[in-house]
């Protein structure tokens, strides 16, 4: 098992068929430790400094990188199309306590029952889509 504590470089410059890919849920990015298997069954440790990103090298040998791929997750995703809408959409969302992501004219939520409520309640068009997923960063009570 190789043990690791930080990313080697945000993104591999070598080709696609010199790079191995472990593959992992989103909620593994916020951990600071634990372990998983990458595509060609190398057993990996993790025991993070910081957090990794999304297609980012975590460890190289002489032949190959081995890159972090977030897998994707279905989520809701709603059109912002004028801004009183967004703000309403945010505002609900956010008394919910979900994370969302703000990209290219979408609003991205959680796939969650109480969100299919609200949708559902509030009648707002939407869809289900499946992406890599990178809510906003909060803080609890910043100003």
């Amino acid at each position: 098992m190789h043990l690791i504590n930080r990313m080697v470089a945000e993104r591999s410059l070598r080709p696609d068929g010199e790079q191995i890919k472990l593959i992992a849920e989103r909620r593994l990015f916020l951990k600071r430790r634990w372990r998983a298997l990458a595509e060609d069954g190398t057993e990996f440790g993790f025991d993070l400094e910081s957090r990794l990103t999304h297609g980012c090298v975590f460890h190289q040998t002489e032949l190959v990188d081995y890159v972090i791929w977030q897998e994707p997750e279905l989520v809701y995703q709603l059109s912002i199309g004028e801004l009183n809408f967004a703000a309403l959409v945010g505002w609900k969302v956010g008394n919910l306590h979900f994370p969302v992501q703000i990209v290219d004219g979408f609003i991205r939520i959680t796939h969650d029952p109480a969100i299919a409520q609200l949708l559902e309640r509030e009648g707002w068009p939407h869809e289900e889509v499946s992406v890599v997923f990178n809510p906003l960063k909060v803080m609890p009570h910043a100003s």
